[in-house]
C-alpha cells in the first residue's frame, strides 16, 4: 500500500492492458502515478489475460490502420526495454466471401495506407495452406505484418516497467469510493489516496464507478467462450509450418468474426474463437447460467468441422473471457462532462489489446492537458 498523505499527479484504476500502458506512458514522463487494481496479479477475472492476442493492420477504418504504425514502434520498443521477446510476426489471413464489403473495404484501407498484402485465389489459399478448406467463392487477404502478441508477458513487462520507473501498482484492492474535485480522492480497501487527476480503465466495471459521478456509459459486458481445438497431428497448425493468425469476415453460419491463432500457446491446441458472447454480470461470470447458452460453440465447432479438418472438432479446453462493448465497438476516451480531472478509457469490444499503447498514450496526454 501507498503512503496515503501523498499528492500523485495521477491514480489509475484498473491494471489490465490499458490502464498499463496508461500509467507506464505516464510515468515515462515522470509523473508521480500509483495504478490501483482490484485482483491480485496476476488474473483471469478481466479482459486482459491469457498468453496470446492477433496484432494486426487489417482494418476496415483508417484510423485503426494508422494507429498500429506507432502500436508496432511501441511494442518494439518495450519488447526492447523488458528483454523479452513480446510479439511474433506471423502473417494475418483474412477469409471471406469474393464479394464480401468488409473484406473489400479492408483490402482498400489496406491498399490506400501502403501496407503490405496479398490477395489470395483459393487455388493460392490451397497450395499455401492445404490444411484450410475453403467454400465455393471463398478467398484470402494475407496482412504480412500480422502476428502474434504474448499478452500476459506483455502485462509483466509493463507493470515492472511501472516500478522500475517510479510509479505503484498495487493490487488486491478494490475501490469503494471516489470523491471528484481537486484534488480528486480515491478510497479503496486498503487506503485512501489524492491526486490531481483520475483516469478510470476499469473495463466491466467502469459503469459501477462511473454511476456515482453521475454518468453511466453504454457498455454491454459479454462472457467471451475462448475454446482451444486439438490437432489430430501435433504441429500441423503451428508457426513452424508457417501458419498464420486469421479472420473469418462473414462465413456461414457465423454471424460475427471467427477468429484463429497459431498452435503452440497449449501444447497441440490451436485457440479459435468467435467475436461474440452472452450478456453477463463480470461479477457473476463463474455462475452455471454463465454457461448455458453455447450456441457460440457449436457455431465454431461447424467452422472447425468444415475449414480445419486437422482439428478435432470438440473443443478440448475452454477458457472465459469479458469484453466490453460498446454499440459501434469503436472506444471511449474522454473526460467526465463535469469533472474535467477524471478521464475515461472504455468500450474496447474485444480489439483493443493490440492498440494499447496509443490508447495509453491518448488517455496519458488528455491527462496532461488538464494538469500542465
Amino acid at each position: 500500500m501507498a503512503a496515503q498523505k501523498d499528492l500523485y499527479d495521477a491514480i489509475v484504476i484498473g491494471a489490465g492492458i490499458q490502464g498499463c500502458f496508461t500509467a507506464y506512458h505516464l510515468a515515462k514522463h515522470r509523473k508521480r502515478v500509483i495504478l490501483l487494481e482490484q485482483f491480485f496479479l496476476p488474473h483471469s477475472r478481466g479482459s486482459s489475460h491469457g498468453q496470446s492476442r492477433i496484432i494486426r493492420r487489417a482494418y476496415p477504418e483508417d484510423f485503426y490502420t494508422q494507429m498500429m504504425d506507432e502500436c508496432y514502434q511501441i511494442w518494439a520498443q518495450l519488447e526492447h526495454e523488458a528483454g523479452t521477446q513480446l510479439h511474433r510476426q506471423t502473417g494475418l489471413l483474412l477469409l471471406g466471401m469474393k464479394e464480401n464489403s468488409e473484406l473489400k473495404t479492408i483490402q482498400a484501407t489496406l491498399s490506400r495506407q501502403g501496407v503490405e498484402h496479398q490477395c489470395l485465389s483459393a487455388e493460392e489459399l490451397k497450395q499455401r495452406f492445404p490444411n484450410v478448406l475453403l467454400a465455393r467463392g471463398e478467398v484470402g487477404v494475407l496482412d504480412k505484418s500480422g502476428g502474434v502478441l504474448y499478452a500476459d508477458k506483455a502485462l509483466r513487462a509493463l507493470q515492472d516497467a511501472i516500478r522500475h520507473l517510479g510509479g505503484l501498482v498495487c493490487d488486491g484492492e478494490k475501490v469503494m469510493e471516489i470523491k471528484p474535485g481537486f484534488p480528486v480522492t480515491v478510497k479503496s480497501t486498503a487506503g485512501s489516496y489524492q491526486a490531481k487527476s483520475l483516469v478510470i480503465t476499469a473495463g466491466p466495471w467502469t459503469n459501477q464507478l462511473l454511476r456515482p459521478l453521475g454518468i453511466e456509459l453504454p457498455l454491454q459486458t459479454l462472457r467471451i467462450n475462448v475454446c482451444y481445438w486439438r490437432e489430430k497431428v501435433p504441429g500441423s497448425y503451428g508457426v513452424s509450418q508457417a501458419f498464420p493468425c486469421f479472420l473469418g469476415l462473414g462465413l456461414s453460419p457465423a454471424p460475427h468474426h471467427i477468429y484463429g491463432l497459431p498452435s503452440g500457446e497449449y501444447p497441440g491446441l490451436m485457440k479459435v474463437c468467435y467475436h461474440h458472447g452472452n450478456n453477463v454480470d463480470p461479477e457473476e461470470r463463474d455462475c452455471p447460467e454463465a454457461f448455458s447458452d453455447i450456441q457460440d460453440v457449436q457455431i465454431l465447432g461447424r467452422f472447425v468441422r468444415d475449414h480445419l479438418p486437422d482439428l478435432e472438432p470438440t473443443p478440448a479446453l475452454l477458457e472465459p473471457c469479458l469484453y466490453t462493448n460498446t454499440p459501434d465497438e469503436h472506444f471511449i476516451l474522454d473526460r467526465h462532462p463535469k469533472y474535467d480531472n477524471v478521464v475515461i478509457g472504455a468500450g474496447f469490444s474485444g480489439h483493443g489489446f493490440k492498440l494499447s499503447p496509443v490508447v495509453g498514450k491518448i488517455l496519458s496526454t488528455r491527462y496532461s492537458t488538464i494538469t500542465e
